[in-house]
Formats: structure tokens, C-alpha cells, sequence
């Protein structure tokens, strides 16, 4: 299945609401299995990002879905990234290449 890294932003309600911020990553995790995807792992972080999940979903129309079920919860803003595994890359090379 592609892989995808979101980054992602709390929102003034998210920072309010920091407690729950575990419980609410397992609430993401659950609803990603509804849609046949799957939480990987997420991060919280310090930097320019307060979160990076990394899921994975069938196709890009499954992922987008679902991070915008997340966004609209009002607890964080994401970007994010499509990700390729070196597997992957080597086939988008062996592509590339001719």
C-alpha cells in the first residue's frame, strides 16, 4: 500500500484540547481502519511541525479522505506527503530510464 507522511499543525483548539492529543491519535487510527488504511506510527515533535503521522492507504483519493476527516475535527492542519519506499523508487528509476 503508498505510504504517506502528514505533518501536521495544532490548531488554537488542538493546543487547548494538548490532553487529549494521545487518546486523539488513537480516535485517527480507528477511523483509518473504516476507510482501509492504516496509522503506521505518529510522532510528536518540536520544530516547524507538532505532529508527523506516517499511514498507509490504498490510493491517494483514500488518504486525502481521510486526513480531511482528521482537519475537520478542528484539532490540526496537515500537509501532506507521498512517500516511496525504495522498492518504490527503484521501479520509478527503472520508468525514468527507459
Amino acid at each position: 500500500m503508498p505510504t504517506y507522511l502528514a505533518l501536521l499543525n495544532w490548531t488554537d483548539q488542538g493546543v487547548r484540547n494538548y490532553k487529549a492529543t494521545a487518546k486523539r491519535a488513537e480516535t485517527f487510527g480507528s477511523a483509518l481502519k473504516k476507510l482501509k488504511a492504516k496509522l503506521l506510527n505518529i510522532y510528536w515533535t518540536v520544530g516547524p511541525y507538532d505532529a508527523v503521522a506516517i499511514l498507509e492507504a490504498p490510493d491517494d483519493e483514500t488518504a486525502t479522505a481521510a486526513l480531511l476527516q482528521l482537519d475537520a475535527v478542528g484539532n490540526v492542519r496537515s500537509t501532506t506527503l507521498r512517500a516511496f519506499d525504495r522498492e518504490e523508487m527503484e521501479h520509478i528509476i527503472t520508468k525514468a530510464t527507459g
